[in-house]
């Protein structure tokens, strides 16, 4: 069928030096009609027979060129440099030439544009990975200190410094990960994890946070295996607990948090639900909250945030292939459900 619509198309775009040829052969049976009557049938077989190859050959010619330019082309657009340029000025009519050098030169242009903000984009992931690697110095230290001199402190400030460094571990990682967005590869090392186990060694590892803002913490269901990466798994986690702590409401009594697993039986997938009893996000502002700077316009749960940490939830769970739903009201609290894809093992 290809070669059909190849005929069409030549068909079409030649349609009036087609039609110029068969006016003109109408026109020369006409005269052979009236000057040569007893081999008018003979001329116009001749006639006939001869158009018909012409416009066979014309078309053959047409569609073989047509072939020629197209590859050019394609190469010129693959690589649009001055050689490629010329290749296809060669093949292709002389009053396209014109047209060709100043697309040419205009793609130059702005590959050049692209190329430099590639090398100044490279060049800022490279200066944040660097940053981010120095501040962890001083972080560290931070924690030697707060580990060695700890009967020197109050009991009240080692918490309070634990929370800060916390909140700044927190921080460095979010930021790296999202210096790496971008990244062609990314070194994520799938294996089996038992789900409640490792929400639990997660919650210690930021039991500060959660101890700073009072949160009681809550484990329901069976232990469950999933398939993932660990750490990007904890990145998850942990912005969700830091989201969550971010957001108690003031003067709250008794926050929790809740971690629930549960599989579900028609879709043979695992889930795990965390829930906190936290203001709660609007109606109107649900659907948005894993969008990227999204604070929030009415709702009282994303009027502090940045909208950054559920962003890159969003991102860490799609490079992960989980699925995140969420569920909240006004007052009500905020539910995160992570949905692990289903994998055969």
């Amino acid at each position: 069928m290809k070669w059909i619509k190849q005929i069409y198309d030549c068909f079409h775009a030649y349609k009036q030096w087609f039609l110029i040829l068969i006016t003109t052969d109408l026109l020369f049976i006409f005269l052979a009609w009236l000057a040569y009557p007893e081999t008018f049938k003979v001329l116009v077989g001749l006639m006939i027979v001869f158009t018909l190859a012409m416009i066979s050959l014309s078309v053959f010619i047409i569609i073989r060129k047509q072939k020629i330019i197209e590859a050019a082309f394609q190469d010129f657009l693959l690589e649009a440099n001055e050689t490629n340029e010329e290749i296809l000025c060669q093949v292709s009519p002389k009053t396209y030439w014109p047209f060709i050098r100043r697309m040419g030169s205009v793609i130059r242009s702005y590959q050049a544009e692209l190329n430099e903000q590639v090398t100044q984009l490279t060049d800022y992931e490279n200066y944040i990975e660097g940053w981010v690697h120095e501040i962890k110095k001083p972080l560290s230290l931070m924690t030697l200190v707060l580990d060695n001199r700890s009967d020197e402190m109050s009991p009240l400030f080692r918490q309070r410094m634990l929370h800060i460094r916390d909140q700044m571990f927190g921080d460095v990682g979010r930021i790296l990960y999202f210096a790496r967005l971008g990244a062609t590869h990314k070194d994520y090392i799938f294996e089996s994890i038992n789900l409640l186990a490792f929400c639990k060694q997660t919650i210690e590892d930021h039991q500060t946070l959660l101890d700073e803002s009072g949160f009681q913490i809550q484990f329901i269901g069976e232990e469950m295996e999933i398939l993932s990466d660990r750490k990007g798994l904890a990145f998850i986690l942990e912005q969700i607990i830091a989201n969550s702590t971010k957001h108690v409401a003031q003067n709250q009594d008794h926050p929790i948090l809740e971690f629930e697993t549960v599989y579900d039986k028609v879709s043979d997938q695992t889930i795990l639900h965390i829930r906190d009893n936290g203001p709660g996000v609007s109606e109107e502002d649900l659907p948005f909250i894993f969008d990227k700077g999204f604070t929030g316009g009415r709702g009282t749960y994303t009027r502090q945030a940045t909208g950054m940490g559920l962003f890159l939830v969003s991102k860490m769970a799609y490079d992960l292939a989980i699925q995140l739903d969420a569920k909240s009201e006004l007052g009500s609290g905020l539910t995160i459900s992570l949905i692990f894809p289903h994998v055969k093992q």
